[in-house]
């Protein structure tokens, strides 16, 4: 039997867990496709510090929710402002990391609904997000779920300027 997935709004206190998660995601999810430096900048104390930022400054990011099965994060996901001009206003879902040993239970689907609803309670009707080029499974993913894409764009990052596809949904009813 597995058990329960509860979602629930990130405080200052989790930017440690959130921290963990988001490393061993990242660098699973971009070890073909990121400049070996990069792993090395990008450490867990780098992401601390940039999660405990946003979540002490909640206008930065609107909003960050995580999922725990039991005492455990097993997935991440922020919303809030375009940070990028070519997304045309529409709200920005900045963030979705989901621990490999819960995906495939319909987590993903699941938090996408809860951070869409998160852009409409923001007054949003619209969402996009930038997926780098390469990162075929949130790809399909994206797909999956309707997501349009209409373009590209290179994100500065911290440390990696990485190439991204951008996929809109223009009627935010779709993903709930």
């Amino acid at each position: 039997m597995t058990m329960e997935i509860a979602i629930r709004p990130a405080v200052v206190d989790d930017a440690a867990a959130i921290a963990r998660l988001h490393r061993a995601v990242w660098c699973e999810t971009y070890r073909d496709l990121a400049p070996a430096n990069v792993y090395r900048t990008l450490d867990e104390d780098f992401r601390r510090a940039r999660w405990s930022e946003m979540l002490a400054n909640p206008r930065r990011h609107q909003g960050i929710l995580l999922a725990e099965q039991g005492n455990r994060l097993v997935a991440i996901g922020a919303v809030g402002a375009a940070s990028e001009p070519a997304f045309e206003g529409r709200g920005e879902i900045r963030s979705l990391y989901i621990d490999p040993s819960a995906k495939r239970q319909g987590l993903g689907r699941r938090l996408m609904r809860e951070l869409v609803a998160l852009l409409a309670a923001f007054g949003y009707s619209s969402a996009a997000l930038g997926v780098v080029v390469g990162n075929e499974p949130a790809i399909a993913f994206y797909r999956s779920l309707g997501g349009r894409m209409i373009g590209q764009y290179t994100d500065p990052g911290p440390i990696w300027r990485s190439d991204n596809l951008i996929f809109v949904w223009d009627d935010l009813s779709l993903l709930r």
